[in-house]
């Protein structure tokens, strides 16, 4: 056995993209017997400072966050503007669009995961933290979510 990928092997976070944030919202909302989420955007680019494949991007997305035990669940419905969310339904349609893990250390665990063949895609950042996708479809068959909490 090697050494892992990242300092975590708990998955906190299933991402979805969707078509209809409000309508699958009220799905998983129902299938759990909870309160709608509420739906809410991503932070516009001069907080976000998304990049998409290396480059700014002015990318959003309605958001809705349904916590289903130890996962959250996050429904992501894109803009039209390029980013991997707005990729993926393109190229896939609806679905799993990510697994996300809570790290410490951005800039290391994307070091690591790149120098295991799993490029960076994405990255941007929110109140109270940051985010980084990284291409592990060849390997796992999912994007990974890195989300550092500041």
């Amino acid at each position: 056995m090697g050494k892992p990928a990242l300092n975590s092997q708990v998955i906190t976070q299933i991402g979805f993209v969707v078509h209809d944030v409000e309508g699958t919202a009220a799905a998983y909302a129902a299938f759990f017997g909870v309160p709608m989420p509420e739906i809410t955007m991503s932070e516009p680019e001069a907080v976000a400072k998304t990049e998409y494949l290396n480059g700014p991007t002015t990318a959003r997305a309605k958001l809705a966050f349904i916590d289903a035990g130890s996962v959250q669940i996050e429904l992501i419905e894109p803009d039209q503007e390029p980013s991997t969310w707005r990729e993926f339904l393109d190229i896939h349609g609806e679905g799993v669009h990510h697994i996300a893990f809570a790290i410490e250390g951005m800039e290391a665990a994307i070091s690591t995961m790149e120098g295991r063949g799993m490029g960076l895609l994405q990255r941007g950042e929110f109140p109270g933290g940051r985010y980084a996708y990284m291409d592990a479809l060849p390997q796992l068959k999912v994007l990974v979510e890195l989300l550092e909490n500041r």
